[in-house]
């Protein structure tokens, strides 16, 4: 399932045939007879490198329009919804969230044919990151801070936002297998409803290597976890998922992996998004940013103090915070795009490689740090 005229990165920050074609006139154009933010004069501006979906700026005399394009397999209209309940919620408390547009119908997402739209605003601020890499760094210490005072926002925000589980295993970061005390029986009584990672799983030794590289880090973490109350979270704060004005963070991008986890999930992820190179681990000491970890920490206690228990119980989490996302990568990878390649990248290096870096010398180095500022 590939698009060979319509390159976007790749997992090794390579560039590579997208698995889905880029967005169209012709799609434009359809879309112009049901949104009333887009017209006869909307034209394709540019198409985003990102690789899991495709998106499109569109200029045209009523201004700029983001356009988001899934494969119905991925997202319905209805698990779209999902997300932008979440987007509105925030705005209406005031946390600086891109506008999510609806047809003339009140819709704020649409299915045609295989395929689910979904328009927003592009956002007030500069997209200095637009382009970059998914695991590019956060180099700049006041913006890392900036980026931890936004958060802990949200979070506040959050807390007053009650809804169930998403209704996705699917590209959405969840948490459910760490919180559980024995993540590996819970995955295998899941699998019958995911049948592409059963089918994935089903050709290796998982619980095997879990029980090897993954696993360790979760012991005593379930009982930990247990007195951190479930909160609708972001998770996917990485610096190319925010707009800037000068050093301040003005716009949230890309709810598509927002689930209840937790506030210290949605903090260890934003860690490990901007405080290591995971593509250039072979740079030692250098592929972690430990003043870019402790400053977005620093941002962050600003608005919502941390005790001294929730450092440490952060500091063990982050080991452990891309479990459940690894296996919905390796989901999406295996079951819809049929890239057993590319889920072999996402258990392998991603699922297995996140979880032994820690045990080495930078990765512990890093831990220690965060839990040093308990």
């Amino acid at each position: 399932m590939t698009s060979t005229a319509h390159r976007v990165q790749g997992l090794n920050n390579d560039e590579v045939a997208a698995d889905w074609p880029a967005i169209d006139a012709a799609e434009v154009a359809w879309l112009a007879r049901r949104y009333p933010v887009l017209d006869a004069d909307s034209a394709l501006h540019w198409h985003s490198p990102r690789p899991l979906s495709a998106a499109a700026l569109v200029e045209g005399s009523r201004g700029r329009v983001f356009i988001k394009r899934h494969h119905r397999s991925v997202r319905s209209a209805a698990c779209l919804q999902e997300e932008h309940r979440f987007i509105a919620h925030l705005d209406a408390a005031g946390v600086p969230v891109v506008k999510v547009l609806p047809t003339a119908g009140g819709d704020s997402a649409i299915e045609h044919g295989p395929w689910t739209y979904e328009l927003h605003s592009p956002g007030v601020g500069d997209d200095l990151y637009r382009d970059a890499a998914s695991w590019t760094l956060l180099t700049d210490i006041a913006r890392a801070r900036s980026a931890g005072r936004m958060l802990a926002r949200l979070h506040q925000a959050a807390a007053s936002y009650q809804v169930p589980q998403r209704s996705t295993h699917v590209l959405v970061a969840r948490d459910e297998l760490i919180r559980a005390a024995a993540p590996i029986s819970a995955l295998e009584a899941g699998l019958p409803d995911r049948p592409g990672l059963a089918r994935y799983l089903a050709r290796i030794p998982w619980q095997a290597q879990l029980r090897r590289d993954v696993l360790p880090w979760h012991a005593g973490l379930a009982a930990r976890l247990s007195a951190e109350p479930p909160l609708w979270a972001h998770n996917d704060w990485h610096v190319s998922n925010l707009l800037w004005r000068g050093d301040d963070v003005s716009t949230v991008l890309d709810f598509g992996l927002a689930s209840p986890t937790s506030a210290l999930f949605d903090l260890a992820t934003a860690i490990e998004r901007n405080a290591v190179a995971w593509l250039e681990l072979e740079r030692g000491h250098e592929a972690v940013r430990i003043d870019i970890a402790l400053a977005l920490l620093d941002g962050y206690r600003e608005v919502l103090p941390l005790s001294a228990t929730r450092l440490h119980l952060l500091a063990d989490l982050l080991p452990m915070v891309h479990f459940d996302f690894a296996l919905s990568e390796v989901e999406y990878f295996e079951g819809i795009t049929g890239s057993t390649a590319n889920a072999d990248v996402a258990w392998y290096p991603f699922m297995l490689g996140h979880a032994a870096w820690f045990a080495s010398a930078p990765g512990q180095a890093l831990l220690q740090a965060l839990h040093a500022a308990a």
